[in-house]
């Protein structure tokens, strides 16, 4: 594979839809756990709303991967190391991903092992670490204009 240029509309539009998704979590009823869990739909909505998001991350980093290194990631936890190689996240950034690709896998595969519980602690504590992955590749985009195709 090739490098090429990062297409501009591919990533602006898959983080806009990562911070949509993030603030349908954050407009849902998480001031406790009995109001997230009153009504069935808060928590099926909240782990649609969860695995786009992280869908849509992990994707941006593959585009990024793909067309401005010609680096291929098949699995999603591929992306973490990847763009950790590419200087594009830290470590510890490369942990979170590493990690939150995990999740993604489990919430597509072993999604009966899910609990509300466990859901409601992630709406509530750990949506920043999707937003600092997206901030980091946004950074990398600004910094590098010379890898951006901007065209429509």
């Amino acid at each position: 594979m090739s490098p090429s240029k990062i297409r501009e509309k591919v990533v602006t539009e898959r983080l806009f839809w990562v911070a949509n998704m993030i603030s349908a979590i954050r407009s849902l009823p998480l001031g406790s756990f009995a109001d997230f869990t009153a009504d069935a739909r808060n928590t099926g909505a909240a782990e649609s709303y969860l695995r786009r998001a992280l869908e849509a991350l992990l994707d941006t980093g593959r585009h990024v991967l793909a067309k401005g290194f010609g680096k291929a990631a098949v699995e999603y936890k591929e992306i973490a190391s990847g763009l950790k190689d590419c200087g594009i996240i830290d470590n510890d950034a490369e942990k979170i991903i590493h990690n939150l690709a995990g999740y993604r896998n489990r919430m597509v595969h072993f999604y009966d092992e899910i609990t509300d519980d466990e859901l409601y602690g992630i709406c509530c504590n750990q949506l920043t670490d999707i937003e600092l992955i997206a901030g980091a590749i946004t950074r990398f985009i600004e910094s590098h204009p010379e890898m951006v195709d901007k065209s429509l």
